[in-house]
């Protein structure tokens, strides 16, 4: 199939593909006598794993260890455990980090209360006062990523 059958039937956008593909979690497809790319069952299967473990929200190295390891079907799966388990550590992690979020949030809302002139906001007063280096809640380490 072609890269946009190939699209159609796992719901991947074809940019997304070629993305997989230069960073070597799909391996190259065949070419036809007309250049076009030729991908094979092997192929969807293979994207669907790997869009299965982006939406456990795994790193493209965590889904390359996948990929070696499911290889390899002779070996112990403690990388496997292992992978996760940290995988399961960054995910706190970030529960954590959404959680400080949350309350900052929270705080710099109760800032304005009711409906008055954007000159007089709590909110952006309170934006503009962190911008400025006098922050009107903790500082944080950072804003949470998109992925870890």
């Amino acid at each position: 199939m072609k890269i946009g059958m190939l699209a159609e039937a796992t719901g991947t956008a074809v940019e997304t593909i070629r993305f997989y593909e230069r960073e070597g979690l799909l391996p190259p497809p065949a070419r036809a006598d007309n250049n076009y790319r030729v991908y094979l069952p092997a192929h969807a299967e293979r994207l669907a794993f790997i869009r299965q473990c982006r939406h456990l929200d795994m790193t493209l190295d965590e889904v390359r260890a996948l990929i070696r390891l499911r290889e390899a079907p002779q070996r112990d799966c403690g990388e496997v455990n292992a992978l996760l388990d940290a995988h399961i550590g960054h995910v706190a992690e970030r529960i954590r980090q959404l959680r400080t979020l949350e309350k900052a949030l929270k705080a710099l809302r109760a800032r304005c209360t009711t409906p008055q002139r954007v000159s007089a906001c709590g909110i952006l007063d309170g934006i503009e006062r962190a911008a400025a280096g006098h922050p009107t809640t903790p500082p944080r380490r950072r804003h949470v990523p998109g992925a870890h």
